[in-house]
């Protein structure tokens, strides 16, 4: 049990809840002793829910890095997942097991194999599994990120809240004068740069290897590993990366703290906050309210701390973290409307399209993304539209970090899900594989989702790709076990190969590159 919510200024002194041990699986922490939940019958793994990594980020702590958490005294319970962080709720795929939205967040989840003994012994790797949704949304709790599919093959998981929106990402002049570091901004990828540290300190008591720690996440998520493996915060802390669909390496560039500050002041001012003491007096929920209406996203910034320059300068330099590397992204990231808005999907409003997005490029975009009638236009307005959302942007990191020597698989996910069980035929079908569809199969949590009808095919599927991931975190290569076999990419191939994941996985030429490469010489769409 958690005890009842405080006053801001009184939880900051908190100390964690405690009670006399239950029988449940104890494990020592550098702050305190934690109770988990035991292995279910017919279940080899234990997990240990909620434990805090950094004191709640309320009151004072209100837009600080993350401050270290206070030790406790007795057995603090480990059975119930955390509160999410503060958030909305904006896309209908996000289901939460946290009891509620609150500030106080900052608190991650452990799926380890059941016997201790064992688990002490063996030193398994690793994985430090973050979240998506466009650093606004997504909880560490959500089921499709359930760490037991791969703890059961051997993996101690972790999964980890961190802080979201204005509460997460706010830049502002008073901020930056007031840390020691001359930076504001980048609060939610500190607290994954700190759960990243927790975990290299304390991981070893729960059966984890603190030098075989991988990192991975999807959409913002895949954003932010590729935030940490650039970062001087955290790059030397990992052993390998996955990333699903997303990196900061945008056409448009991250913002410079300047920028982001200019936006923060502009919010306070609108909230008529005239100091920083009195933004951090308003309430949290009326924070969240004034998000929503004022329709800014906040997200990360080259603060010159956590990201001291773009990620694409950190690569050329030579100083991200040169490790193993599996990255990639899906067949549908956006659905063609991204490029048509409510048009028809013919010739002529596509070519109109791409004028109103490109202008006088749009000739030279037309021809990396060609249609010759009007039934090609789906296609490829779907292409482009996936490559201006994140396809782009993962390729992008991709061949950056190839091109570091770092042993790196590239993927292309294309497989479309089953009908949802509850499908009424409205709205258009998807195209292909839609972006966030592949995190079940990647994770074997097919059966945490019962919004479709999986079948033996999706399994199979589940299967291969749960083994890719496994195979890489454990051994830093995803063949093995009878898979497709999946070459790294060379920093001497002039045709890249990508895996392309789908029932019938195979590797195939991957024939983007020169679209990518020409699209790097337009102007970034507008």
């Amino acid at each position: 049990m958690r005890l009842a919510r405080m006053t801001a200024a009184a939880m900051v002194l908190a100390i964690a809840p405690v009670h006399a041990a239950s029988g449940g699986p104890l494990v020592k922490t550098a702050s305190g002793t934690v109770e988990g939940v035991a292995a279910a019958s017919g279940s080899s793994v234990q997990i240990f829910r909620g434990i805090p990594f950094a004191r709640p980020p309320i009151g004072q702590n209100r837009w600080r890095e993350p401050q270290p958490v206070q030790r406790w005294s007795g057995v603090r319970s480990a059975d119930q997942f955390g509160p999410r962080c503060m958030q909305k709720r904006l896309w209908d795929d996000m289901f939460f097991r946290s009891p509620a939205a609150s500030e106080d967040c900052l608190y991650l989840n452990v799926w380890t194999p059941a016997d201790l003994h064992a688990r002490s012994a063996a030193k398994l790797p690793v994985l430090v599994y973050i979240y998506g949704g466009g650093f606004l949304a997504g909880d560490a709790s959500e089921p499709r990120y359930d760490g037991a599919a791969m703890a059961s093959q051997g993996i101690v998981v972790v999964t980890l809240n961190y802080r979201l929106g204005i509460f997460g990402f706010l830049a502002h002049p008073e901020l930056t004068a007031e840390s020691r570091h001359h930076a504001s901004g980048n609060y939610g990828l500190m607290d994954q740069a700190a759960a990243l540290a927790w975990v290299r300190k304390n991981i070893a008591r729960f059966g984890g290897n603190p030098r075989r720690i991988t990192i991975g996440g999807e959409s913002a998520g895949s954003m932010s590993v590729s935030g940490l493996v650039t970062s001087p915060l955290s790059r030397g802390s990992i052993a390998g990366a996955i990333g699903e669909s997303g990196s900061l390496m945008l056409s448009a560039k991250v913002p410079t703290r300047a920028e982001g500050e200019a936006e923060g002041t502009a919010f306070a001012a609108s909230q008529n906050a005239l100091s920083l003491a009195a933004l951090r007096a308003v309430p949290a929920e009326t924070l969240l309210a004034a998000q929503s209406a004022d329709g800014r996203r906040f997200g990360p910034v080259i603060d010159g701390y956590f990201l001291p320059e773009q990620p694409a300068v950190t690569y050329a330099s030579g100083k991200a973290a040169k490790v193993p590397l599996l990255v990639g992204s899906n067949s549908q990231e956006a659905a063609a409307s991204g490029v048509l808005n409510d048009a028809l999907p013919t010739l002529a409003n596509y070519r109109a399209a791409l004028t109103r997005l490109y202008a006088e490029k749009a000739d030279a975009v037309f021809a990396l993304y060609p249609a010759t009638r009007d039934a090609d236009v789906v296609r490829v307005a779907t292409d482009l539209a996936s490559d201006r959302f994140l396809g782009a942007a993962t390729w992008r990191w991709f061949d950056a970090h190839r091109r570091t020597g770092a042993p790196t698989f590239y993927y292309y996910y294309q497989h479309v899900r089953p009908r949802p069980t509850a499908y009424t035929a409205t709205g258009a079908a998807p195209f292909g594989a839609v972006h966030s569809a592949e995190i079940e199969y990647a994770l074997g949590n097919l059966d945490a989702n019962p919004a479709y009808a999986w079948t033996d095919e999706d399994r199979r599927l589940s299967t291969v790709m749960t083994g890719y991931f496994a195979n890489f975190i454990k051994t830093a290569n995803p063949n093995g076990g009878g898979l497709p076999a999946w070459a790294a990419a060379s920093i001497d191939d002039k045709v890249i190969q990508r895996q392309i994941i789908d029932v019938e996985t195979r590797a195939a030429p991957f024939p983007g590159q020169a679209r990518y490469l020409a699209m790097e010489t337009l102007a970034p769409p507008r």
